[in-house]
């Protein structure tokens, strides 16, 4: 569910474990015994986390593009018993985040919109303008708007399942006050991304979702990936499930809140295209080298306040496996979904899970990046 800040995990992750296609994805086959051993030992943990006949995920690790590690386990529905495999489309949760952030970027690069320019110019009908003055669209892009998510408070639960981004941004404009002065302090917000979904239609004067599928998707060669646009897609991915006394429940569009407000969590996608999603950022395929650069380096803010410095860019999380790589990563959960998209740029390493049901993410990364550790690979 997104209702939880997905990414307050994320700051635990400094704590726990510091290691934290117009372009094809051209990917050899050919493994070296080393990798050989390493992709026995990843399966040999996904093994013990899924069993087969019950929801499970799908694995990817590439070290260049060379597919070191990819493989799917369990179902993908319950019903049909549809074996989930690499190509199967799961519900991304929050990396969907960075989706809409790279969106926003490519239009502040082509000069549609300043990244400085404040809310009220997009919202005018915010009840207090002063707060819509003072919070920026960089504020939402790095979780620093300091805006309240009172959605809980105004909104019910019934109404939530099928509220879209514009009826889920709609209670933030009611807000009176902030938590904190814009820039001061990290608070995760799964509103602001509705509301910079919105943006992106105020100024493109389409739907937010065919903005991502023309100028991300196609480009990156992501050829099955979905948006949702007010229903679930419902054929052709996979249903997500919980357990409850003792048996799988499904939970995702229809009984989970939130589900309809795609520019929080709405993309649809496989540990395969999200590999094509990566290789077109590392080849500046659809925004320009200096602006992915930007959106991966930490954000700092003259008022910043919190005691834990920053630790976001644009629409990613930033850490450090050691003294000489960077770690860029963002984690996911909606319903019964669950999914972490883990880069390592400067060694060419990509790690993707994507589940349908849910998993302790970081303890898995963890372990994950241990292996990756032992066989050298991050040093």
């Amino acid at each position: 569910m997104v209702r939880q800040p997905d990414f307050y995990i994320l700051a635990t992750l400094r704590g726990i474990f510091l290691i934290s296609f117009t372009v094809p994805l051209f990917l050899t086959s050919c493994i070296k015994a080393p990798e050989r051993k390493l992709a026995q030992h990843i399966d040999s943990l996904f093994t013990q986390e899924f069993k087969e006949n019950e929801p499970g995920g799908a694995v990817l690790i590439i070290k260049g593009e060379k597919v070191v590690f990819s493989k799917g386990y369990g179902l993908a529905d319950l019903n049909t018993k549809e074996k989930i495999t690499t190509q199967t489309l799961f519900n991304t949760g929050s990396i969907s985040k960075t989706f809409v952030a790279n969106a926003i970027m490519q239009l502040a690069d082509e000069g549609k919109l300043s990244l400085m320019a404040s809310l009220s110019k997009y919202f005018p009908d915010f009840k207090n303008q002063s707060i819509a003055n003072k919070v920026k669209i960089h504020h939402l892009l790095t979780h620093t708007s300091g805006l309240p998510d009172n959605r809980w408070k105004l909104l019910s639960e019934e109404f939530l399942l099928t509220a879209k981004d514009e009826e889920n941004f709609a209670p933030i404009k009611q807000n009176d006050t902030l938590l904190f002065e814009p820039g001061s302090q990290f608070e995760y917000s799964n509103p602001a991304f509705n509301g910079l979904a919105l943006i992106i239609e105020k100024i493109e004067g389409r739907k937010w979702q065919s903005v991502i599928v023309e100028k991300i998707f196609k480009p990156s060669g992501m050829t099955t990936s979905l948006i949702t646009d007010g229903s679930f897609p419902d054929k052709g991915v996979s249903h997500a499930y919980v357990i409850k006394d003792g048996r799988w429940n499904e939970l995702d569009y229809g009984e989970e809140p939130t589900f309809a407000a795609a520019g929080n969590g709405g993309i649809w996608s496989s540990v395969d295209e999200l590999a094509k999603y990566e290789i077109a950022l590392r080849k500046a395929v659809f925004l320009n080298k200096e602006t992915i650069e930007r959106s991966r380096t930490i954000t700092t803010y003259e008022n910043w306040k919190s005691d834990e410095p920053p630790f976001i860019g644009v629409g990613w999380f930033l850490s450090q496996p050691s003294d000489s790589v960077k770690m860029i990563s963002h984690t996911g959960s909606q319903g019964g979904f669950s999914s972490d998209f883990v880069s390592i740029p400067e060694k060419e390493i990509v790690y993707i899970l994507l589940c349908n049901k849910p998993v302790q993410i970081l303890p898995l990364r963890k372990k994950v990046l241990a292996s990756l550790m032992k066989s050298n690979w991050l040093d």
